[in-house]
């Protein structure tokens, strides 16, 4: 049995009164303190409730005045996505699972590079729900089945794929992103209530072994209208 960390049952809590419309858009969250003492958690437990809702989007900390709930476009920073101790930790919301099935790498639904065709690999296609269970991405995965050969054994609700493999102890060296425009076809408009034909982003993920063999690739195809991009970098000192 999967069990839950504390910090994230508290979160689902708070992702649940968002859904339910108890805390709209603007509204004030409780503060680390207060999260503290109602729960019984360290400062630093209801740290990370708060700092998670706002890596996904979900909330807006202001320093000196507080954290509150964001609207429902998504601020993401795409630096997020090949840095490891952020790319492991996943976004609020949860995962509706498509399929999931063990096909040859000529079969899959999207190419693992460097694999033979008769290559045995896992398929998963999963659509994320955002907290007020509306569609935000669809998700497609490969992964090599052979270092991941229970892998559909796994609570695939709430399944994220690099601490799972990191436990695992599969040597992954390197986590390079790529960023392709694409429309929608009919069966994705489907699947994230849009226009077919709508302008979308598509994110390919690629996760490699200090072999240079490919372990993983994940493309997530975001819902239109649902969230903004950008990089933010230091400003080196002069």
């Amino acid at each position: 049995m999967v069990t839950v960390p504390l910090y994230v049952q508290i979160r689902r809590e708070i992702e649940a009164r968002i859904r339910a419309g108890d805390l709209p858009p603007g509204a004030r969250l409780p503060t680390e303190m207060d999260l503290a003492t109602e729960y019984g958690v360290s400062r630093a437990t209801a740290q990370r409730v708060l700092n998670d809702l706002a890596e996904a989007g979900l909330a807006i900390r202001r320093r000196r005045h507080g954290t509150f709930v964001a609207d429902v476009t998504r601020q993401i920073n795409l630096l997020g996505f090949v840095t490891p101790a952020v790319a492991a930790k996943g976004t609020p919301g949860r995962h509706e699972v498509v399929s999931a099935r063990i096909v040859r790498a000529a079969d899959a639904i999207l190419a693992l590079p460097g694999a033979a065709p008769d290559t045995a690999v896992v398929e998963l296609v999963r659509r994320k729900l955002d907290v007020r269970e509306e569609p935000q991405s669809v998700e497609r995965h490969v992964v090599l089945f052979a270092v991941a050969p229970d892998l559909l054994n796994e609570n695939l609700e709430d399944l994220v794929t690099l601490p799972y493999l990191q436990r695992r102890g599969v040597p992954i060296d390197a986590i390079r992103l790529y960023l392709d425009p694409v429309t929608l076809d009919e069966h994705d408009a489907a699947l994230l209530d849009s226009e077919i034909g709508t302008p979308a982003l598509m994110r390919r993920r690629e996760l490699r072994a200090d072999d240079g063999t490919t372990i993983e690739v994940v493309t997530t195809l975001v819902r239109p209208g649902t969230a903004e991009f950008f990089l933010e970098l230091p400003v080196p000192a002069m």
